[in-house]
């Protein structure tokens, strides 16, 4: 094997090399994202994917959280949509976002599936600002968790996309309904992957605009 050959950078890495280099390259100022709406999916009485007694609306607030404190690090305004296990209309949702100007929305999730193969990252998004939001999210979930990309598409019959003004974005952070993946998504180190990838490419959006 030569030496260029063991050195050559992956497909995901050139990806993210390039879409990081597009940005600066074209980039004239930055957006103005004067605050961050951090949904964390399900709650209360709407538990979402449950496998194995672990719960989704359980894993949504842990990675929310971690993402509201490194956000809030940087020096961002940060409003949740719940901070404990409660249950949030969507539309209660989408009104949270719609009170902020310049605002910007990301919904938590994990995924889940009948059949048990399904694994890897999704995102949705509403939009051409979301589109974009959503760009940089996925490819950073996808560099830091070295998981499956199952691609980042947009999905206008969600409500809690459709409904809000502002560029908003609804990431499914892993499959629970995969044995292998279930194991990884509920570790510390695992959820917090997941809140600083989403937490990169948040400031990635806001801080280039192209």
């Amino acid at each position: 094997m030569s030496a260029s050959f063991r050195t050559r950078p992956s497909i995901l890495h050139i990806c993210l090399s390039l879409l990081i280099l597009i940005t600066l390259c074209e980039s004239t100022q930055a957006r103005t994202v004067s605050r961050v709406i951090i949904d964390a999916g399900h709650g209360g009485k709407d538990k979402g994917a449950l496998r194995g007694r672990v719960y989704e609306k359980t894993l949504a607030l842990s990675v929310a959280k971690r993402v509201e404190a490194l956000l809030k690090a940087k020096g961002i305004p940060v409003t949740m949509t719940r901070r404990s296990d409660k249950f949030i209309s969507l539309t209660d949702r989408a009104a949270i976002a719609n009170r902020y100007k310049n605002a910007v929305f990301v919904s938590i999730h994990f995924n889940a599936h009948t059949s048990s193969r399904y694994h890897g990252i999704e995102s949705y998004y509403y939009g051409k600002e979301g589109s974009k939001l959503a760009a940089h999210i996925h490819l950073r979930l996808l560099s830091r968790l070295k998981a499956k990309d199952r691609r980042s598409r947009q999905r206008k019959g969600l409500a809690v996309l459709r409904l809000t003004r502002c560029p908003a974005v609804l990431i499914e952070c892993g499959y629970i309904s995969n044995y292998t993946e279930r194991k990884r998504c509920i570790t510390s180190a695992y959820q917090y992957n997941c809140a600083r990838a989403i937490a990169d490419g948040i400031m990635a959006y806001k801080n280039f605009r192209k």
